[in-house]
């Protein structure tokens, strides 16, 4: 019996706050959502969940913020030039850029943001 990803979950301090920057990168979740405790976005085959620290609490049993960088979420750009848009649309909201694009030695354009719970995202281009 074999496996499949299927969901990648994300603890967040304000739901509102955390839809509206993957808002921003695409995501298509309803405004009617930004009140909810849990939230579930399908992406083309891997879904997305979204869970207050209330909902993890009562999950785990207990809430213990992660320090350091541990998961990667990588978004692939249409072309270099629409992730160098998506970037300063990013920095014109104000959220946390921990490094501006880059073209990478391995041939893609990259540029890695933070989210509003201070998870690295990188958006990256062929």
């Amino acid at each position: 019996m074999g496996i499949k990803l299927d969901m990648v979950g994300i603890v967040v301090e304000d739901m509102k706050r955390a839809l509206d920057f993957y808002r921003l990168l695409g995501l298509n979740v309803p405004e009617s959502m930004n009140g909810e405790a849990h939230v579930e976005v399908d992406d083309g085959g891997v879904r997305f969940a979204f869970d207050t620290v209330e909902v993890a609490e009562s999950v785990y049993g207990e809430w213990k913020p992660a320090s350091g960088h541990r998961v990667e979420l990588a978004f692939l750009c249409e072309s270099r030039q629409a992730l160098d848009s998506l970037f300063e649309d990013i920095v014109k909201q104000g959220y946390v850029i921990h490094r501006d694009p880059w073209d990478a030695a391995w041939g893609q354009r990259y540029a890695i943001v933070v989210d509003p719970d201070g998870n690295l995202i990188s958006l990256f281009a062929s």
